[in-house]
């Protein structure tokens, strides 16, 4: 045990990867722990000083780990148990703390508690899954369907039952009713704390509560959510964490980031509320659904900005007694770049302008591997390159609903959880870019050039040291960490630009969303009276150009996805 949490997370950077995509060392085609470790001072140069591993535990693999056979064990794939202690002992020399993926919500079918399970009705594992009867009718538990198509429900003829499962039928919910799965759940926890790992980021932790009821979806989800009808915060979701906190988490100095789907900022503050000690802060949904059409995610639409503005703004201002996690990118989510910028003729200016947007709001920033790069979604040759089984199982149905190939095409490039699992582009080697010297295990792109790490470290103006460069001013100013925030010029349609502010400092984050010059002045932020009287003391902190003029006044425009950071120091609004 490492002693009560010191909330040094709320100034930390947390750097994500996703292990199989990151550095293969043994050139087997698959990123492992030893290629990780190799990568560290790269991470270190960055200025990230937390690590977020997804799964590397032993799995099946049907939903790229997320489906866990054995939670206190390493994939092979990945390397050995000592190979993680290795780089969990490296990575703390280096003054960088590891988080671990936490997937409670549901284990694998091949996990050894779900085939006692599933053996009997008469067994100590009997109740550590949700079984249900058919109806009288010999019809489904309930209506609701999987996140990865079909029924949330598959019978098995050992018990004469049906287990759920919110996603895939190889995924079957735990149940968390059980005392007995809880308390099991808790000793996995604490075999990884007591080796020293920093905290968790624990998966769809809000479903993890069930309405006993089970009642069926009325429509008011699509169907691959629909199991959203009693098990999004469920009726104990709150409870189960309480304790969770004070059986576990409130006994070691770590961090803990839920994912929250169908969370509002009124939920939100239930899971982070430090006086509830629960969680420290949660992932939540609402600005990645803002380009959601007719299929959800798989989508031709663009996030509106003034629904971005509108809804970065409400979560920053109504978390004040809790706590945000920043993330434009992460392994379930299409590049940034692709999505809200333009990966083509302004890569490397939107890219930086993404990353001043997020890194000047209030919470924990966390960088996606590629995002420091700019890293764009992939162009795909063959919709069979796609390997996720959301995506495959989203093609299926394109095509059921007589969808055309260039739509389906379109779709899952602009949709694909693929787009963000690419293997890493660390240099100018053109067969597999220095992630192996094997065929990787995920195709790289084939249609445009590729850009890779070694460009970046040998360019001053890149991506990468402008993220150095933001990832620097956090650590280094109060304002960015403690200020207040307040939008500034709401209604205009194509810049986002709003205030931190402290009782010492006032800084301005301009950013914007146009592919053309337009006009823009410091007098259109609505300077307080104290800043104005000060504009001689203003200071450019940062810009994603590099000829942007030191005397403010002179700036009369905005360039394409131009982005400013200007600080007013000792004045009060």
């Amino acid at each position: 045990m490492r002693g009560k949490s010191t909330d040094w997370w709320k100034s930390s950077v947390i750097y994500q990867i996703y292990p199989q995509s990151f550095q293969d060392s043994n050139n087997d085609g698959i990123g492992d722990l030893n290629g990780i470790r190799s990568r560290l001072d790269y991470i270190q140069k960055l200025g990230a000083d937390t690590i977020w591993l997804n799964p590397i535990y032993v799995s099946p693999l049907i939903d790229n780990g997320y489906d866990i056979a054995d939670y206190r064990a390493i994939h092979p794939q990945y390397g050995t148990m000592e190979d993680f202690e290795q780089l969990l002992r490296e990575a703390h020399e280096k003054g960088i703390r590891i988080i671990m993926d936490l997937v409670v919500n549901h284990t694998s079918d091949q996990h050894e508690w779900f085939k006692q399970s599933r053996s009997s009705r008469n067994n100590p594992y009997s109740d550590f899954y949700i079984w249900k009867d058919a109806k009288e009718d010999g019809s489904l538990p309930n209506n609701w369907g999987s996140t990865f198509g079909g029924p949330a429900w598959t019978y098995v003829p050992e018990r004469d039952q049906y287990y759920l499962h919110c996603f895939a039928k190889e995924q079957p919910d735990l149940n968390w009713e059980n005392p007995a799965v809880r308390e099991a759940v808790y000793e996995d926890m604490r075999f990884w704390l007591d080796k020293g790992v920093d905290g968790f980021r624990m998966d769809v932790i809000s479903v993890i509560s069930k309405d006993p009821a089970f009642p069926d979806n009325d429509g008011r989800f699509p169907y691959t959510k629909s199991y959203y009808m009693g098990s999004s915060n469920g009726p104990r979701v709150h409870e189960f964490l309480q304790e969770m906190n004070e059986q576990v988490l409130s006994r070691y100095d770590v961090m803990t980031v839920g994912e929250t789907p169908n969370t509002t900022t009124k939920q939100a503050l239930l899971f982070t509320d430090p006086a509830r000690k629960e969680l420290n802060m949660v992932f939540q949904f609402e600005h990645m659904h803002l380009d959601y059409g007719k299929y959800g995610k798989f989508s031709v639409e663009r996030a509106p900005l003034a629904d971005l503005k509108e809804n970065l703004s409400k979560w920053q201002n109504d978390l004040e007694q809790g706590w945000n996690s920043l993330y434009w990118n992460n392994h379930d989510q299409p590049r940034a770049v692709s999505r809200y910028g333009d990966d083509q003729r302004f890569r490397i200016e939107s890219a930086k302008m993404l990353g001043t947007l997020l890194h000047g709001m209030k919470g924990t920033p966390f960088v996606y591997m590629g995002e420091e790069i700019g890293q764009v979604n992939p162009e795909f040759e063959r919709l069979e390159d796609y390997q996720d089984i959301e995506t495959r199982a989203f093609i299926d149905l394109l095509r059921e609903n007589g969808e055309s190939e260039e739509f389906i095409r379109t779709v899952c490039h602009n949709g694909s959880r693929d787009n963000a699992r690419t293997p890493m582009q660390w240099d100018s080697n053109k067969s597999n870019y220095g992630f192996s010297k094997s065929e990787p295990w995920l195709p790289f792109t084939k249609a445009r050039d590729v850009f890779t790490v070694e460009d970046a470290l040998n360019d001053p103006n890149s991506v990468f040291y402008h993220y150095q460069k933001l990832i620097a001013l956090r650590k280094e100013l109060p304002v960015l960490r403690n200020g207040t925030y307040s939008l500034k010029m709401k209604d205009h349609p194509e810049i986002f630009a709003y205030k931190r502010a402290n009782e010492n400092s006032s800084l301005y984050i301009i950013c914007s969303f146009a592919d053309q010059d337009i006009p823009f002045s410091l007098s259109d932020l609505g300077l307080s009276k104290e800043e104005e009287k000060c504009l001689s003391c203003a200071k450019l902190l940062l810009s994603n150009y590099c000829d942007t003029p030191e005397t403010l006044s002179k700036i009369q425009t905005l360039r394409p996805y131009e982005a400013l950071m200007i600080l007013f120091d000792k004045t009060i609004d």
